[in-house]
Formats: structure tokens, sequence, C-alpha cells
């Protein structure tokens, strides 16, 4: 009974947000101001989407808590550890936001962010990489584990944040990927609580009146990456290593190809430009909810074999030939 009273106080809050977000924003001068080149929008637009999670995020945390609401949640020193890496993230992506740091210092910000937890919290490390056509494990030392988890979630946060290039883009992978850990039933209540406030999002963001700007892109991918962590090791039905991989194909080898494009062509790996899938794809069909469809479909392909009981190393060459061939066909029409 309480969660169905405080899913209708999440909802209303919500409603009082989509009405009054430009309000909010001026209060906290949260903007996206166009540069005519990556940003090409014609006026400032909202950054509070990361902001409208994140106290989402707060508000079911404590409820949960507070009403003890076992196998909900995060439980112990963990929910510490995520609501640590996820608040620590949030402000540098929002400090990204305000003030355009450079990809080196963003990178830097992260590292140490990650650096500074797993210290708090070293039982959080990831001691064993489990990979299912496998039946060996591989065991991480300390100081290979600490170099994992870095990599990990540092390459998690680029991968979001290059994906967040077009309207309900990365708004809609995120709620794919909430749905994925709804279906396997890891702490199912606290995701569906928290799709309440990225539909909210979704509504603002496909009217371009809010952005979730880096401070959200960062927030989504620290919430995915503890979460991967979590059900690696407190679920009987985990995702393997990887499987987390494979759920995640899509953004990572886009990602991957701009940055090998970029190096190739004596560019900053982390410097953005216009190549990205969607922006392939909306040269193609120049309509932005038709690419979103695309991309957001291309990104469900992965997981659908995987829900088949196709082998992950399968799944991968199939993935790549897809993609690589939608990639040169669309090169090859713009």
């Amino acid at each position: 009974m309480e969660i169905f009273f405080f899913s209708i106080f999440l909802i209303i809050l919500n409603y009082i947000i989509y009405i009054k977000f430009e309000v909010i924003s001026k209060k906290l001068v949260f903007f996206d101001k166009p540069d005519g080149k990556l940003k090409k929008h014609l006026q400032p637009i909202s950054l509070i989407g990361g902001l409208i999670i994140l106290l989402n995020m707060y508000l079911i945390i404590f409820f949960l808590k507070i009403f003890n609401y076992e196998n909900t949640i995060f439980v112990d020193d963990f929910l510490v550890f995520f609501i640590l890496v996820t608040t620590l993230f949030y402000l540098i992506g929002l400090v990204d936001d305000l003030k355009n740091l450079s990809p080196n210092k963003k990178l830097f910000y992260l590292i140490v962010s990650i650096l500074f937890a797993t210290y708090l919290f070293p039982d959080f490390k990831i001691e064993i990489v489990k990979i299912s056509f496998l039946e060996k494990f591989y065991y991480l030392n300390s100081s290979s584990s600490i170099i994992f988890i870095i990599l990990a979630f540092s390459l998690i946060a680029n991968a979001m944040n290059m994906f967040d290039g077009i309207n309900l883009q990365l708004i809609m992978f995120t709620i794919f990927m909430f749905i994925l850990f709804i279906l396997k039933g890891f702490i199912s209540i606290f995701f569906i609580l928290l799709l309440i406030s990225l539909i909210n999002i979704s509504l603002l963001n496909y009217q371009n009146k809010v952005f979730l700007g880096d401070s959200g892109s960062y927030l989504i991918s620290a919430i995915l990456g503890c979460t991967f962590i979590y059900q690696y090791k407190n679920f009987n039905n985990f995702f393997f290593g990887d499987e987390v991989f494979i759920v995640m194909l899509i953004p990572a080898i886009d990602m991957l190809r701009l940055f090998v494009v970029r190096i190739i062509n004596n560019k900053n790996p982390f410097k953005g430009d216009l190549n990205h899938l969607h922006h392939l794809v909306n040269n193609l069909f120049k309509n932005k909810n038709l690419t979103v469809i695309v991309t957001i479909a291309l990104c469900m392909v992965p997981s659908i074999f995987l829900f088949l009981n196709l082998s992950s190393y399968v799944i991968f060459i199939l993935t790549l030939m897809i993609y690589f061939t939608l990639i040169t066909y669309l090169r090859y029409k713009n």
C-alpha cells in the first residue's frame, strides 16, 4: 500500500516539475546554449534532466529505506557506494555542463571519483571475471581489479555521453536497460519507480524543452555501472561479463569506432564530431523520431539475441556484421 501512495506522490511531483521546469531552470541557471557547431538548437535549453533523475533517485532510496522494503534496493554499504558514485558522476557532469571542461579533465575527475569510492569501499571491486561460454573464471588481484573498475566506469560514462546526441535516444536506451533489470529481477521496485522520472524527462526532451546534459548522461552511466556490479555479486541469474558487454554493445562499438576514426585522423578521441551513428542515420532519414526508432531498435537486437539463448560470441559477430553493414550503407548514401 505504501508503494502505491508513494508512486502517486512521484507522479504528482514529476507533473509539477513538468509544468514548472522553466521556472526551476531559471532559478538554477541550468541551460545549454547553442554554438552553431555541435549544438545546433536555436535557443538555450534547460539542463535539469539529470537533476530530475537524481532527485527522484534520492526520494526513492529514502522511501524504500524508511519503510524497510527488503530486496527492493541496494543493501548495506553498497547503497552508500551507489549514492556516492552516482552523486560524484552527476557533479562532474554538472561542472562540465556549466564550465565546458576539457575531455582530459573530465576523464581525470571520473578516474579520481572511482578511486575515491573504491578506496572507501574496497569490497565492491570486481575480483572474478566470469565468461558465459567458458568454464574457467579469471581472477583479478587488487591492482588489476581497480584498473578494471576504472576502465569499465570510464568506458560506460563516455559511451553514454557520446550516445546522447539526439533527443530521446539516451533516455529510450536507459528505459530499455531499466526494463532489462526489471525482467531479470534486479531490485525491480527501485527501477520501476525510477522509470516515472524518465517518462517525465522523455516528454520534456521530445518537446526540446529539457536536455539530460553531461550531468544526466554521467549519472545514468553511474547507475548502470553500479547495477552491473551489484547484480554480479548478489544475484544467481546475473549477467556474465561478456553479457554485460552484449547488452551495451551498440553504444560501445559506436564509441570505439569513433575513437579509432578520430585517432587515424589525428584528432582527440574524446573531441565531439558529427560522425556518430545517430548523425549518419539522421542524415539519411532527415527525421529525428525515425532516427531514434532505428538506433534503439538496433540497440535492442543484441539483447533479444541474448534472451534467445544465443552464445555471446555469436551475438557479437552477428551484431558487428549488422552494425558495420549499416554504417557502410549510411556512409555510401550520405
